[in-house]
């Protein structure tokens, strides 16, 4: 079976966003940091090359397939900002109404810059995304 390619890496979170090009998805970036890390309470990990991941979940699907994933995370992508994890505990949809502008994909929030949302709703988006895949998905 294939290895999940999205691993903790131990690469430098600080050097990954010093080395983003965009000035404000580098500075959105630091502060997803401060605000992902102070919710989390857990210590930003590489995870990929691109991935700013906090705390992790365990899971396991019926086809036998498996790993570790980042509780929640974000990674400052050219195009958008991409947030992990929080849109799949069951009060998400509810909170992303009073979000702001953002667009939804496969398990992704993508925003363009923190200027466009609200970040109290952002905030508890992290806490409960981190809570519930550390409890509900969590498969240890």
């Amino acid at each position: 079976m294939a290895e999940n390619k999205t691993q903790v890496t131990g690469a430098s979170v600080d050097g990954f966003l010093a080395a983003v090009g965009h000035p404000v998805r580098r500075a959105d970036g630091l502060r997803l940091l401060a605000l992902m890390s102070g919710l989390t309470g857990q210590p930003a990990e590489m995870w990929g090359p691109t991935i700013v991941g906090f705390g992790r979940y365990h899971y396991r699907y019926a086809s036998g397939r498996e790993g570790d994933a980042p509780a929640v995370g974000f990674s400052p992508r050219k195009s958008s900002l991409s947030l992990y994890g929080l849109t799949c505990g069951p009060e998400a949809a509810g909170l992303l109404g009073g979000l702001g502008k953002h667009k939804l994909g496969a398990g992704c929030l993508y925003i363009n810059k923190l200027e466009d949302i609200d970040e109290h709703v952002l905030a508890e988006l992290v806490r409960r995304g981190y809570r519930h895949a550390t409890t509900v998905l969590h498969h240890g």
